[in-house]
């Protein structure tokens, strides 16, 4: 007799996500995991070998392609020295926008520019030199603010 095995299914059992709501989770999340591996300045392949995984599924993960398993959730935290609850931080209620995005439109903690400024900021070794940057933006947002009342 001859049986036709059983067709495999593959994946976590989802089926496709679009239009269900967990398609902007996992987009968000991406954008996260993104934000934070940048600001460490670890590059795709870097983090994904401190976790065991390749650089293109670091990518899917970033771009929410992939939604993350809690387990390894929970050992990206670990590793970018983040609580869990650091992914979800920030979550809009509409579909946020792709992250890295240069649009004036996107949230500010998406926009590249932003990214790329943190970046900087911390690049700054002494403390006070650092502070007294901070503290020269603070002023100069003040006195914009005062300048449009």
């Amino acid at each position: 007799m001859n049986v036709v095995p059983e067709a495999r299914h593959r994946g976590r059992g989802r089926t496709p996500k679009v239009g269900t709501g967990l398609d902007r989770v996992d987009t968000h999340v991406g954008g996260r995991l993104r934000l934070r591996r940048t600001l460490l300045g670890l590059s795709q392949t870097e983090l994904g070998k401190k976790v065991g995984l390749t650089f293109q599924q670091i990518q899917k993960y970033e771009r929410g392609a992939n939604g993350i398993a809690a387990s390894r959730l929970w050992q990206l935290a670990d590793v970018l020295d983040v609580p869990v609850s650091f992914f979800f931080d920030d979550m809009p209620e509409a579909a946020p926008r792709a992250s890295g995005s240069s649009d004036p439109e996107a949230p500010p903690m998406g926009r590249r520019e932003t990214l790329e400024l943190v970046k900087c900021y911390y690049r700054i070794k002494d403390p006070r030199v650092r502070r007294g940057v901070f503290d020269l933006v603070k002023a100069t947002v003040g006195a914009v603010e005062d300048v449009i009342k």
